[in-house]
């Protein structure tokens, strides 16, 4: 009973005299309970069954000197970063868009989970389909807002910017719908970690998820390991992936991917370069998987992921959409078909190749939408947390 992984279990420490409110509220919500044991001061873990003694551990020693694995590994290679301009270049941007919103990593899930109940008691605000799920606390007006984000390809090429940009893509779809990120759940996937690359890839990994929380005070205060993930000796690729949770205020506050109303510009927030490296385009379009995969400006996507936030408080943008796999062009194609409003695009590569501007996966950006009014409010904004535009349209049209 002790050592059993039945699920959805949970332990809770109540204060004496508590016994009969708790009872009552897990009668409430017809859940099963049971009083298993009472704290001590006796510093000894003490199990009993039945009057026999199971079990007599000293508490600090389980505590601060429970055996630590100390695996040999190998820090993995760095592979070059990918020069854009050596990237051939789609025959149509609008064909190479089709072929990645059809793919298995961008194309809809709803099959999925339209099997489940993604309602919640009708409290679900947000459904899937977007950034993050928004879930009003009962009847409001604070929400969650939830996602899970992992990208194992960066993961492979580069475990340590792979881990980061997992938190880091969590922290950004979070801070779209407009909550306030509060912490993270890992579930680390891996292969047999007595292969020293595998170790390598888990050591990796964490490095960056560490980094990444650190940065963006975005604590991990759960998570689960699951390892020797492999088939005829092959590991699945590295995917630590990050679960997030985001408060909202109040969920009539929260933001959304679909645009609303033909006539507003669209603008990018955040430096474009053009990373093709690792990216879907590459991956989807060439079927190749090259080069060092984006890197990520932790301190970047602080300033602009706040930035972000400020606007949806003072209601200045009506969607928003992280920037993540296919670039920039299918994130606006995302927020088009969301809405059912098309978009006329000015390219504005500033010397990076088309496709890798429309395509290229640079981290710490968002696309938002806001009418012509709002636009001087926002252009005037501090010019340091942001780059602003890289890009803007008007929707409107079917281009």
């Amino acid at each position: 009973m002790m050592l059993s992984e039945s699920q959805e279990r949970m332990l809770m420490v109540l204060k004496p005299g508590k016994e009969a409110e708790a009872e009552d509220i897990f009668k409430k919500w017809g859940l099963d309970f049971a009083i298993v044991g009472y704290t001590t001061d006796t510093l000894r873990f003490l199990i009993r069954h039945n009057g026999e003694e199971m079990a007599n551990l000293p508490i600090k020693e389980l505590g601060d000197q429970a055996p630590e694995y100390n695996r040999p590994f190998t820090e993995p290679a760095k592979l070059p970063v990918l020069d854009a301009a050596s990237v051939p270049a789609p025959k149509s941007l609008g064909d190479a868009l089709g072929k990645l919103v059809a793919s298995p990593d961008l194309c809809s899930k709803r099959w999925v989970w339209e099997q489940y109940d993604h309602l919640i008691l009708n409290n679900t605000v947000q459904r899937p389909g977007g950034d993050a799920a928004v879930v009003r606390v009962q009847d409001g007006p604070k929400a969650l807002a939830l996602c899970t984000d992992v990208t194992p390809r960066y993961c492979e090429a580069d475990p340590f910017e792979g881990g980061k940009q997992a938190v880091a893509e969590c922290w950004r779809n979070l801070t779209a719908v407009g909550s306030t990120p509060l912490a993270i759940t890992d579930n680390l996937n891996f292969g047999n970690p007595e292969k020293p690359d595998i170790m390598g890839q888990f050591v990796g990994c964490i490095r960056g998820i560490k980094e990444a929380c650190l940065a963006l005070n975005f604590p991990v205060v759960s998570g689960n390991v699951s390892l020797y993930n492999e088939t005829h000796g092959r590991a699945i690729l590295p995917t630590p992936t990050i679960g997030g949770v985001g408060l909202l205020a109040d969920f009539q506050d929260s933001a959304s991917i679909a645009f609303k109303s033909s006539g507003e510009a669209i603008l990018v927030l955040g430096d474009t370069r053009g990373w093709l490296g690792q990216s879907a385009y590459l991956a989807t379009i060439l079927g190749k998987e090259e080069g060092a995969p984006p890197p990520v400006d932790l301190a970047a996507e602080k300033r602009t992921g706040d930035f972000v936030r400020d606007l949806i408080a003072k209601g200045r943008v009506t969607a928003v959409h992280d920037c993540s796999d296919g670039g920039l062009l299918v994130t606006i194609a995302e927020m088009a078909m969301a809405g059912g409003i098309g978009a006329t695009l000015e390219l504005s590569p500033g010397g990076i190749p088309p496709h890798a501007f429309w395509f290229g996966e640079d981290q710490a950006r968002y696309v938002v939408t806001a009418p012509a009014l709002a636009l001087p409010e926002i252009e005037v904004a501090p010019r340091k947390p942001v780059s602003l535009p890289c890009a803007w349209a008007l929707p409107g049209a079917s281009n």
